[in-house]
């Protein structure tokens, strides 16, 4: 069972006990993200993200802030995505404190120093020229622009080169001091650890902290009335296809037919997407399907990497995959063995403190309550063909259908012939 306490700062402590093991993971999260940006900042969450690492107020250079915890064979990073971003560190019990300095000192005194975020800056561009030069990462990237057209959730969370050139030390030393305060941070610990103890580490180390009220996240637009098609032609040996369609938001209560249906459709070799296009037809290397569920919104996207030629065979198949569970219920057995994919992955991951510290921290910091793994489980057996079949045939529609497509030779008119659903 998961403890929560909050200070009177508003900074958010929850304790996740794992007596069985020896290690123990601290992550934080912030109410930082892709979403809370104007289009002329873009990119700015991950790029304070990059700059925090350069240097502290006790650990002034980026081989300080390493060793601090590699010295004690512990791992140390951070991500942004777009809705929050974390810094995790994940050590051997005995050093909990000196990793909870670490993640105090990022947050609350990164140094901005000027030359270190100008060496930043480029690294963060050949970063965004890492996904250009990449078909399918770059598809996946497209498909969200698409999804969600000139707003910050179909932007990439690393921005454009543009943005990314225009923020000055300035601009990223503002963005911080507004998103970077106790009452939008939530700290997770999953471990032997007591809850006391920890809680009494964060008064110690962020119990002065005072902090400005953080900008809102901007929301979703989801006026859409016909299926959006974005083609990019270049030379490749394949194409390089995602197929998105809107889905539900976070606190959704369809949020977990959605994915048992993903599973259903595109996760792992036993799934109708991998079973169609490749070992019945041939079309495809990869095939696969994933969910997205944010405050406000949501997706299901389908990605193939398709030889050439098939392009129109392959997305005609996917297609018929989700008219198929439209018109047709899936059969009990099949559901069942969906049911017991979603509830092994979640369980299997409960048994990593990094996982643990993740789930409860994530759910904290965007919901404000947490399901445990019991609860979520529940959930899971008690869905039905029936509600399968319902949220299919609400969402999966022409007017909240979107195809984005990387390759030579694209044929936009006879793609989009095919875009009905």
């Amino acid at each position: 069972m998961y403890q929560k306490s909050t200070l009177e700062n508003g900074l958010r402590i929850v304790t996740a006990p794992m007596p069985h093991v020896r290690s123990v993971t601290i992550s934080l999260f912030v109410g930082s993200g892709s979403r809370y940006e104007p289009a002329e900042q873009s990119g700015i969450s991950h790029f304070v993200e990059h700059v925090v690492f350069k240097g502290t107020r006790h650990f002034p250079t980026s081989e300080a802030v390493a060793e601090a915890v590699e010295g004690v064979g512990g791992v140390l990073n951070g991500g942004t995505d777009k809705e929050l971003t974390i810094y995790w560190a994940k050590v051997m019990k005995n050093h909990l404190r000196l990793a909870m300095q670490v993640l105090a000192d990022l947050v609350r005194f990164p140094l901005f120093d000027r030359s270190e975020v100008e060496k930043e800056r480029q690294v963060i561009l050949e970063e965004i020229n890492m996904s250009l030069d990449s078909p399918q990462q770059w598809v996946n990237m497209l498909i969200d622009e698409v999804v969600w057209p000139d707003q910050p959730l179909g932007r990439d969370v690393a921005g454009a080169r543009d943005t990314v050139c225009a923020l000055t030390e300035a601009h990223l030393r503002s963005y911080w001091e507004r998103q970077y305060g106790p009452g939008n941070i939530v700290i997770t610990v999953a471990g032997d650890v007591g809850h006391e103890d920890v809680r009494a580490m964060a008064e110690e180390l962020f119990g002065d902290w005072d902090g400005g009220a953080p900008a809102p996240w901007f929301p979703a637009d989801e006026l859409q009335d016909r299926p959006r098609l974005r083609l990019e032609n270049r030379d490749s040996e394949q194409v390089h296809l995602c197929i998105g369609l809107r889905g539900v938001s976070s606190d959704h209560p369809d949020r977990f037919i959605f994915d048992v249906l993903n599973v259903i459709l595109g996760e792992g070799m036993s799934s109708r997407l991998f079973r169609e296009l490749r070992e019945n037809k041939g079309l495809v290397y990869d095939v696969h399907s994933y969910v997205n569920h944010y405050f406000d919104s949501g997706s299901l996207t389908i990605y193939a990497g398709i030889g050439m030629g098939n392009l129109e065979a392959a997305t005609g198949a996917i297609l018929n995959e989700l008219v198929r569970l439209k018109e047709q219920p899936v059969p009990e057995s099949e559901l069942a063995k969906a049911k017991e994919m979603v509830k092994g992955r979640l369980v299997l991951r409960m048994e990593d403190s990094r996982s643990v510290a993740g789930w409860v921290g994530s759910q904290e910091l965007l919901l404000g309550k947490i399901k445990t793994v019991d609860e979520v489980v529940s959930i899971v057996e008690t869905i039905t063909p029936a509600d399968l079949h319902r949220v299919a045939c609400n969402y999966f529609s022409s007017n909240r259908l979107s195809v984005a497509a990387v390759g030579p030779n694209l044929n936009e008119d006879r793609l989009r012939r095919l875009l009905v659903l």
